[in-house]
């Protein structure tokens, strides 16, 4: 950090937008469902067509809930619905539909931790509910746009934070706490590269020391951790050299060019009066009662801090084991299949976190679409404990198990790869290989044991694998000692 930069603080809030995992949208029933070829998701209620009316999906609401008590919320007991207007292509009915002044969440908090261990709350100003807009598709060769109605009327809930934040490391704990929440209680799956959470940073820069806020600028739809990293880098810098040389920042919302690692100004930043707000006629206020904010309290999962912390406590688990497998709802999932069904716990976390991680890695999976069971996973640790596999077979197996949930009994059987029990032929093998290395077994008789592990790898060719190699080496060590 330069000298410069350092006279001035960051400040940033931001307004992250989470996809809802509903079968269908918030106010009609097509699917929701990714992908789909244009347009086939949509009806007159999502399209914006004169005289249709919406209904409200309840679930949309219990999700919304649900992140919101999980998040330290006071939930409104009394919201309603709003129209913001605004034209947009994508936007069918030319507003949308939303919650300015009755939201369904108020008053939260999530907490952070930090690389160097501290801790610190994130407040959280609302939770409010909302519909997506469509999606324009643009055909550069044609120089023409296309909507697409798929995404129009999807089910979001936005979260609002305080301007609590001040670098990006803040922020990017701060959504790795929203995107935990919402994948823990079932409410969202939070894949960004599907767009199913994005968020908008609002950003300014004040006099290291001073209370009185900056002027912000809003830079929108930010879909990937590492461009939200360089973004808040980039405008901090833009703001500084900007008040530095005695310029002022503009109030404006920009666009993020990931690729070229720069922004611009899209628009000056409108406020809540430009967008002409008002209570929507179609849409009753939504009631919710005691009863129902305490059933939906009482039957939230445990969420990640309290699942990790017992993985440490209950299974020994390192502190970096326990994080990294609860940092994927699914990876945690099955990794208590795993144990359930008799595994030791460190071996099990070890294949998730090693293996399972290098193929997801290898094959562009994301962890969460993860789909092998448990119980498929505990019976390949238990062949290798029984020294039924050697570590390379049992590798090979788990590729199938990641791909198909293959049964492991099943296919070291068909593929004669379970370890030969039978010490006789074991022996023969051992000797031939000592016959046909003379030289390295002089070697190893002088001194230089470490030629043993040459043999050993012999003796694993010559028997396809299907020993196991500790056996071998102990069985090599006795013969060469009898010579």
């Amino acid at each position: 950090m330069s000298p410069v930069e350092k006279n001035y603080e960051t400040v940033i809030g931001l307004e992250v937008h989470v996809e809802l995992a509903t079968k269908t949208k918030i106010f009609c029933g097509c699917s929701t469902a990714f992908g789909g070829a244009p347009n086939s998701h949509s009806c007159p209620v999502c399209s914006g067509m004169p005289g249709s009316l919406p209904v409200l999906n309840r679930q949309v609401v219990q999700y919304a809930m649900e992140v919101g008590l999980a998040a330290h919320c006071e939930i409104n007991q009394h919201c309603k619905f709003d129209r913001k207007n605004y034209f947009y292509p994508d936007n069918p009915q030319n507003y949308q539909i939303s919650q300015l002044y009755e939201p369904i969440c108020r008053n939260g908090w999530v907490e952070i931790t930090k690389k160097d261990g501290t801790r610190k709350k994130i407040r959280i100003h609302e939770i409010h509910m909302e519909e997506d807009a469509g999606k324009l598709v643009h055909d550069e060769f044609q120089g023409i746009s296309y909507v697409d109605f798929n995404r129009s009327g999807v089910p979001l809930i936005e979260i609002v934070s305080e301007p609590d934040m001040r670098d990006d490391e803040e922020v990017i704990a701060y959504l790795e706490a929203l995107r935990m929440i919402a994948q823990y209680t079932g409410a969202s799956d939070c894949k960004l590269q599907e767009g199913s959470m994005r968020a908008d940073v609002n950003l300014s820069v004040r006099e290291a020391g001073s209370e009185k806020l900056g002027t912000r600028t809003e830079t929108k739809n930010l879909s990937s951790f590492a461009a939200i990293s360089h973004m808040i880098k980039n405008e901090r810098e833009r703001q500084i050299d900007l008040l530095s040389s005695g310029q002022t920042v503009t109030q404006e919302t920009r666009h993020w060019n990931e690729d070229a690692q720069s922004s611009y100004a899209m628009r000056s930043k409108e406020n809540a009066q430009d967008y002409r707000y008002f209570p929507d006629p179609d849409l009753p206020p939504v009631e919710i009662s005691d009863e129902w904010i305490e059933e939906t309290r009482k039957n939230l999962p445990e969420m990640q801090p309290e699942r990790k912390a017992r993985y440490m406590r209950d299974y020994g688990l390192p502190a970096y084991d326990a994080d990294l497998l609860t940092g994927t709802k699914r990876l945690a999932d099955i990794f208590e299949e795993t144990v359930k069904a008799g595994a030791d716990p460190k071996k099990a976390s070890n294949w998730l976190m090693v293996e399972t991680m290098h193929l997801c890695r290898n094959t562009k999976t994301d962890p969460s679409d993860v789909d092998f069971s448990g119980e498929n996973l505990a019976k390949l640790i238990h062949m290798v404990d029984a020294g039924e596999l050697s570590n390379g077979s049992a590798k090979k197996i788990f590729e199938e198990i990641f791909e198909k949930d293959a049964d492991p009994e099943k296919i070291a059987e068909e593929r004669g790869m379970k370890i030969v029990q039978d010490s006789g032929a074991l022996q023969e093998t051992v000797k031939a290989v000592l016959e046909a290395n003379p030289s390295v077994v002089q070697q190893y008789r002088d001194g230089k044991t470490k030629v043993a592990g040459f043999l050993v790898g012999q003796v694993m060719k010559q028997m396809k694998g299907r020993a196991n190699p500790a056996e071998v080496s102990s069985m090599i060590t006795g013969m060469i000692e009898k010579i």
